[in-house]
């Protein structure tokens, strides 16, 4: 399957110029339509034209999908769903099905379907406008999940108090015998540990209600609720969390503990936000069965990982994990404290929130609603001998003050900071009023991070990628011959997704005295890019790219996690 998306493919065979293109993305987004729905409306194409030209780029035949008898219930898929992605599916064998879709450069959209499916895929080209139609005939014929609910009484669903916060397996059986809304949130909370979900969206627009899973970083859509449903199902889940149900106006957090067995337990930290049309509710999934906090599993290369272990080995100064949400560096963290916990080491952690709870370690959860922020907890740290401080994130200057103090004064501070890259650290420190000078002599080491899906192993396979894709994503042109991507296709093990997991794509920057002299200098992140990269350090694209190399992440990963040097 290639991996360039349509608007690409498009430019690069000169069926549209680059102004054509953007108008019709500019407009895609406004009118909330596909792609090829409004390359259709400009004028650029007729539907077939555009069908056919699709079907010759990617490979696949274009059929008339009016002459095609549809097999009926081929998946669980809903047609909402259905109809938000323009797929149908047309045909099953075993565990693969094939899809009628308008554009499969859409992988998003694909990747979705597999997942949700939980089958392998195949694609054939046809017209949008035939797939809406079909899809409008579909509509009526499956049980939707409103009627399913009215069945199991819903119009006479009431909150169930829970007085425990550990709920375990025996209980949550009996309640799913209860009222409907409880058992919709247990099987959300039990099928999202199932697919190895790391968060939980539960979120209400003006006349729907939506369910998403974050699964190996990406977001799919798992069921739409009726909408009636969506106080009850709040209310449920912040009884859960011990927050209060009366108040809607101001954002909430709370914590649910389930416990599967008397060895499994799974915290969810929950955030509730009040939106236009109700409250959105996320539920981060805790495990601590699969953390996994050995560093050489977590992608870092082998020089670097040297470089890293050396710098938390130190006696003292401030080493940074830089990166979005969502992108390891809390694991980081810990899998470098779990290293240095000894016990002649005192370790003191300040974290919003604490979310694994460690042996020989000091974690405190900060509170700024009773005053205990980060600088106040960094604060009396310093008065309780501490040896290495660990900072959940430098969001201000005073945070910022407090570890570079500490760094500077003996002790080894690690801390997270939301910046780009590794460069940018130093440049945004800086910007945090913290003294250049201060910044360049206490920290040691920064590293920044991503986390890209893992290719699924059991079903990876060489793909064929244009040249000229290779050289934009910054493989040299010497390489590009000898350049061969691997792409999962899709199987049982991955719920026909292609990928399988998580795997780290690191940037790790030594402060050397170069680099010091630059912060010194007041110079720029692009300067001292320059530098860290002539003294070999890898920028994230490189490291992405080696990871593509030794076959651990697609092509299409490394682009959508990473952007060019």
């Amino acid at each position: 399957m290639k991996q360039t998306r349509l608007g690409d493919i498009l430019l690069r065979k000169q069926a549209i110029n680059k102004e054509q293109l953007a108008h019709a993305q500019r407009e895609m987004k406004l009118n909330g339509v596909s792609l090829t729905a409004e390359l259709v409306k400009a004028g650029l194409f007729t539907e077939e034209d555009l069908a056919k030209f699709i079907g010759k780029s990617f490979g696949r035949p274009v059929i008339d999908l009016s002459k095609v008898d549809v097999q009926p219930n081929l998946t669980d898929i809903p047609v909402d769903m259905l109809r938000k992605n323009a797929v149908i599916p047309i045909h099953r064998k075993g565990n693969a099905i094939t899809l009628a879709v308008a554009d499969p450069y859409d992988i998003n959209a694909l990747d979705e379907i597999a997942f949700i499916s939980g089958s392998q895929v195949d694609v054939v080209v046809v017209t949008e406008s035939q797939i809406l139609a079909k899809l409008e005939e579909m509509d009526g014929a499956g049980q939707q999940l409103e009627d399913v609910m009215g069945e199991l009484g819903a119009d006479e669903m009431e909150i169930v108090d829970t007085d425990d916060l550990e709920v375990d397996e025996h209980s949550l059986a009996a309640e799913t015998e209860t009222a409907p809304v409880v058992k919709l949130v247990n099987l959300i909370l039990l099928d999202a540990i199932k697919r190895g979900a790391s968060d939980i969206h539960i979120e209400p627009y003006e006349k729907s209600l939506r369910v998403r899973y974050r699964v190996d970083g990406v977001l799919h859509e798992i069921m739409r609720p009726p909408l009636k449903m969506r106080d009850a199902m709040v209310s449920r889940i912040k009884i859960q969390a011990r927050l209060n149900i009366a108040e809607r106006r101001v954002p909430q957090d709370g914590r649910i503990k389930l416990r599967l067995s008397k060895a499994k337990t799974v915290d969810f930290r929950v955030s509730v936000l009040p939106t236009l049309f109700g409250e959105k509710v996320v539920m981060r999934l805790l495990d601590s069965s699969n953390l996994q906090l050995d560093m050489v599993k977590l992608g870092y290369e082998e020089g670097d990982l040297k470089n890293f272990q050396h710098h938390i080995h130190q006696p003292y100064g401030m080493v940074l994990v830089t990166g979005p949400t969502g992108s390891g560096k809390t694991v980081s963290l810990y899998s470098a404290v779990a290293e240095l916990n000894q016990p002649g080491v005192n370790i003191c952690t300040a974290e919003d929130p604490v979310e694994f709870n460690f042996m020989g370690i000091n974690q405190v959860n900060v509170n700024p609603a009773v005053g205990l922020d980060f600088p106040a907890a960094l604060k009396s740290f310093l008065r309780q001998d501490p040896d290495i401080i660990l900072i959940g994130e430098i969001r201000d200057y005073d945070t910022a003050a407090i570890g570079i103090k500490a760094a500077l004064t003996g002790h080894l501070v690690l801390a997270t900071l939301h910046t780009n890259d590794a460069p940018s650290t130093m440049t945004r420190m800086v910007n945090m009023g913290i003294e250049s000078f201060l910044v360049g002599s206490a920290v040691n080491l920064v590293t920044a991070q991503r986390l890209g899906r893992r290719t699924c192993k059991e079903c990876s396979e060489p793909v064929e990628i244009p040249s000229e894709a290779l050289i934009d994503a910054g493989i040299p042109e010497q390489e590009v011959g000898s350049f061969q991507p691997m792409q999962g296709k899709g199987c049982n093990v991955c719920n026909g997704t292609g990928y399988k997991g998580r795997v780290g794509i690191y940037q790790v920057m030594p402060v050397t005295d170069e680099i010091r002299d630059a912060v010194y200098a007041g110079k720029n992140s692009d300067d001292i890019n320059d530098i860290a990269v002539s003294q070999g350090v890898k920028t994230l694209r490189m490291a992405a790219l080696n990871k593509v190399r030794d076959g651990s992440i697609s092509l299409e990963e490394c682009l959508r996690v990473t952007v060019g040097d």
